[in-house]
């Protein structure tokens, strides 16, 4: 059985989907309520882990039960910059991770990254 995370999403796909003990979320990129794009790969980092966390809690899970990210940036000499606003988000025991470089995100992004995290018993 499977549960659908709703919400906002660019296209036909889940938020997020729970299945088999896990909440896989979607690929997320940095941008507001407003639909728009932050600027700069800090802003877009920051803001596109903000915008998994809203759906993490949405489920009723938190960034502590990730176990697993993929981090598509669109420029690999922004990994330094990434790396350190991601490290604010998992400051204890960080997911493993998956970190490559693509040829073009949505909207122009600098930075997409999906997560899976661990369902709490009994959800």
């Amino acid at each position: 059985m499977k549960r659908i995370i709703s919400g906002r999403a660019g296209g036909p796909y889940s938020p997020a989907v729970i299945a088999g003990g896990f909440c896989f979320v979607a690929g997320q990129v940095g941008v507001g309520a407003d639909g728009a794009l932050v600027d700069g790969v800090e802003s877009q980092t920051a803001r596109t882990l903000d915008n998994v966390k809203a759906i993490l809690d949405q489920a009723g899970v938190g960034m502590a039960d990730v176990v697993r990210t993929t981090v598509f940036l669109a420029d690999m000499d922004d990994f330094q910059a990434m790396n350190a606003v991601y490290a604010t988000f998992f400051p204890d025991e960080p997911p493993a991770r998956v970190t490559v470089q693509v040829a073009r995100l949505p909207i122009g992004a600098a930075v997409e990254i999906d997560a899976v995290a661990v369902m709490p018993a009994g959800n």
